[in-house]
């Protein structure tokens, strides 16, 4: 797959889960990358083990990232791929959602998803790629998920409309949609470890190949999409699920 030498990769959310594993990747691949986080302890720790540079910013507040796309692009830095990587996960029932549940999760999927993309664009290299990390949840359905599905249904709109409105400049959007990953958000629901590996066993056997993904995984899909092996490839959703989001008839 193509070498990155040169190439400058910006990804958000970069320092845990598939965020950490698409920036090791690019770094093996040459790549100069810059990512985020909103933990110092954990972006010094992911600078230590790839080399990259990280950054202190929250993509839920538009401040940070006009000062993060500052910091990225002077000395007129252009970015050639642009992973919208961060994100949060959280579940509860339609009847018990609250403003702060809404908020918290549509602010950082969504609305710091959405500027992100829009105060890099005129700081993109004329064949650069965008990737926006979504999920199977935006065209499934499942209890608790009503706020997060929404906000990656709605991301995954944005990138469809941002594909037909960038590709004047040459820029190429697309998005990736993981099933089950393993991966830190996954213990962040809100459930007990008992819990956890119940409804863990009840998904693993759901798919058909038996498994959960790992983040290594997912950063290979995302990797995919931004070289030139992908060039004719715009507007599209790459899933990455082994199976799980197919409709089976038996079984």
């Amino acid at each position: 797959m193509q070498n990155f030498e040169n190439k400058n990769v910006v990804i958000t959310g970069g320092t845990s889960g598939i965020g950490l594993a698409a920036v090791k990747l690019f770094a093996e691949k040459g790549a100069n990358v810059f990512f985020t986080g909103r933990n110092k302890e954990l972006i010094t720790a992911a600078e230590e083990q790839t080399g990259a540079t990280g950054l202190l910013s929250d993509q839920s507040d538009l401040a940070a990232i006009d000062t993060l796309v500052q910091t990225i692009t002077k000395n007129n830095r252009k970015v050639d791929v642009l992973f919208i990587n961060a994100g949060v996960y959280a579940v509860a029932p339609s009847a018990a959602v609250t403003e702060t549940h809404y908020d918290t999760i549509m602010n950082i999927n969504l609305k710091g998803a959405v500027f992100t993309l829009q105060k890099f664009i005129p700081h993109l290299e004329a064949n650069a790629s965008v990737i926006f990390l979504s999920s199977i949840s935006a065209s499934s359905a499942m209890e608790g998920t009503a706020i997060y599905a929404a906000s990656k249904a709605g991301l995954n709109a944005v990138a469809k409309v941002a594909a037909i409105e960038l590709a004047p400049l040459g820029v190429r959007v697309n998005i990736v949609s993981p099933g089950p990953v393993d991966t830190p958000l996954w213990g962040k629901v809100g459930l007990s470890p008992e819990q956890l590996q119940q409804v863990a066993g009840i998904i693993q056997e759901k798919v058909p190949l038996k498994k959960f993904g790992s983040a290594e995984e997912i950063a290979k899909a995302v990797v995919f999409l931004a070289s030139d092996e992908s060039s004719f490839t715009t507007g599209s959703e790459l899933v990455v699920a082994g199976g799980f989001n197919l409709n089976r008839l038996v079984g």
